[in-house]
């Protein structure tokens, strides 16, 4: 690692090898003339000149791991693909939903599609075709619903009564099982009270939804609001969505164990009232790049966002993860995580350098507590043809390492995928990654489906099995179930929320590790104790024995608090009662 200083006040860092790539010559260090402003005694550059520092001590300020072979896991080629998604969401019938914005795919399509994981080797009954959208969900948001159906809500899109969009799907059949389901939509019986194209969704621990900020239509006026469906009186007007705009959409929103709403948007953060939506209390600044404090990390600036796991007893603080993002103007993309504990009033951001430099990435969380980055450019911001360079390497993330030590570099894609690609996990543990869609005639648009199979499917090790039979949780509950396959002295249980992934956001996300404990093959899993911890929703429950997960089964954990299966009041809309 090395950096230098010019004209006494600009900083460049990178590493050694950047000298020698630049062909740089060393000149007489009588030639930097300018002082350091921080302390006259040195000096710090001059015209056209660098003072260079290079990190000498032994133990290098960060360590990434170089994985070959299966620990490196592997991109596989997964299905032909009939759709370049904008979003695509695991349901709880075990089959992932793919939507497109309009005009992507063919003049005929329908804009939704079904891909059963199960039958992929088999195209012609792998994919079903969807009807019923009526609008375009072009940058809309999506999230799973606490209901008893677990149905899939899409809100806001682009011009019109698009951005208005309120659309729900819900997910039936099974793997290998046919489903008929379409998505249903009325705009004249039920819509959003403002327009938002790039919006967020979120399940609030109340079990309402929580829909964030967006613009009113392609490059719009801000909406620097929020709003909560089903509807509780009006918008509620924020003036750091105002003042950030346009480079604050799709931001990340978590519910905090505290009970407070996470928001980070451009490079700020604070947590809100989960109540009033004041703020409770301002983060500190998000760093950015080195060349640029200033850096953002939501669209078009685009990074990603994690919720580290929770551990039972769940004392620990909770700590928020945001990789990769750009810059206004030169579009310098980021090189860095950066992370905090933002419930601890002490707490700052810490920077953890990427191996490579990462804007548009996506994130899965993995059944072993990992976080999975792949997709992404090194070059320019999120936008059509407005990236290149692409990154087609995988890097996985563990929290569970030390710092400036936890990201592995992975197998590598010969897949570009820039503007709207997704990840999401499947029940297997391998990660579905799909679209691709950046109008550039460098990069196509892209149709085929590739999961990666992390180093756990390639180990040889056998997967444990359970069989399970309650299903549905109530806070702190203990459940039993049954292991078929493992040894359940080495065995833990870890829940992952259901995701919709767009744009580096993956709505949804949380990662725990409930309390658990096993007896010959009888084990049991204790629930998350409340909403705050574990906000109402569908999580997918693997068995890990070892490093190697099971497959998930999905459970239901805090019911329907906001009695959402009666919702809307609408003749049009199928609904699962509570």
């Amino acid at each position: 690692m090395a950096g230098g200083m010019e004209y006494g006040t600009e900083c460049f860092c990178g590493d050694v090898v950047d000298i020698e790539m630049a062909n740089a010559t060393v000149r007489p260090e009588n030639e930097c003339k300018t002082v350091c402003p921080g302390d006259q005694r040195f000096y710090c550059g001059g015209g056209g000149r660098l003072t260079w520092y290079a990190w000498s001590l032994d133990d290098p300020l960060y360590k990434w791991t170089y994985a070959s072979g299966n620990d490196a896991g592997q991109y596989r080629f997964f299905v032909p693909g009939v759709v370049v998604p904008l979003l695509t969401t695991l349901g709880v019938n075990g089959k992932v939903q793919f939507i497109e914005k309009a005009g992507t795919g063919p003049p005929n399509s329908t804009g939704a599609f079904e891909l059963d994981p199960s039958l992929a080797g088999d195209f012609s009954k792998a994919w079903r075709t969807m009807r019923g959208l009526k609008t375009d969900v072009f940058c809309s948001a999506g999230m799973t619903l606490p209901d008893k159906a677990g149905r899939q809500i899409n809100v806001g899109g682009w011009s019109g009564t698009s951005t208005f969009g309120i659309r729900l799907y819900t997910p039936d059949g099974s793997p290998g099982t046919a489903s008929i389901n379409d998505w249903q939509e009325n705009a004249a019986e039920i819509k959003l009270q403002k327009g938002r194209w790039y919006p967020s969704g979120m399940i609030m621990s109340n079990g309402s939804m929580l829909i964030v900020g967006g613009q009113d239509g392609s490059n719009g006026a801000p909406v620097p609001s929020l709003e909560i469906l089903p509807r509780v009186g009006g918008v509620i007007e924020m003036d750091w969505l105002r003042r950030t705009d346009p480079y604050n959409l799709y931001p990340f929103i978590f519910v905090l164990p505290g009970g407070g709403i996470f928001a980070g948007y451009f490079n700020e953060a604070r947590i809100l009232d989960p109540a009033t939506f004041e703020t409770i209390r301002t983060l500190p600044q998000i760093p950015g790049n080195v060349n640029n404090p200033n850096a953002g990390r939501t669209y078009p600036l685009e990074g990603a966002a994690m919720m580290f796991p929770q551990y039972a007893p769940y004392s620990d603080p909770v700590t928020m993860l945001i990789c990769g993002g750009s810059t206004n103007g030169a579009s310098l993309v980021t090189d860095n995580c950066v992370t905090i504990e933002p419930e601890n009033p002490s707490s700052n951001w810490t920077i953890e350098r990427m191996p490579s430099q990462r804007v548009m990435p996506c994130m899965a969380p993995l059944p072993d507590g990992t976080f999975l980055i792949v997709n992404g450019a090194t070059k320019g911001v999120a936008g059509f043809g407005l990236a290149t360079d692409p990154n087609l390497n995988a890097v996985l993330y563990d929290p569970r390492k030390p710092l400036n030590q936890r990201m592995t570099v992975m197998a590598n894609t010969t897949i570009a995928r820039m503007y709207h690609s997704e990840a999401i996990t499947l029940q297997d543990g391998s990660v579905l990654i799909s679209g691709s869609d950046p109008q550039s005639k460098a990069y196509p648009q892209e149709y085929r489906v590739e999961v990666f199979e992390p180093p756990y499917m390639l180990s040889g090790l056998p997967r444990p099995a359970y069989t399970i039979t309650n299903k549905d949780w109530a806070y702190g509950q203990q459940i039993s179930i049954t292991i078929t396959a493992g040894d359940g002295s080495n065995m833990r249980a870890s829940l992952l929320g259901a995701v919709s992934s767009t744009h580096g956001n993956s709505m949804g996300q949380r990662t725990m590790f409930p309390g658990f404990s096993c007896a010959g093959n009888t084990c049991t899993v204790t629930a998350p104790p409340d909403a705050k911890i574990c906000p109402p929703g569908w999580f997918q429950l693997f068995i890990l024995d070892g490093p190697t997960p099971s497959m998930s089964t999905w459970v239901r954990i805090g019911g329907d608090p906001a009695q959402l299966g009666n919702w809307p009041a609408s003749k049009t809309f199928s609904k699962p009662g509570i």
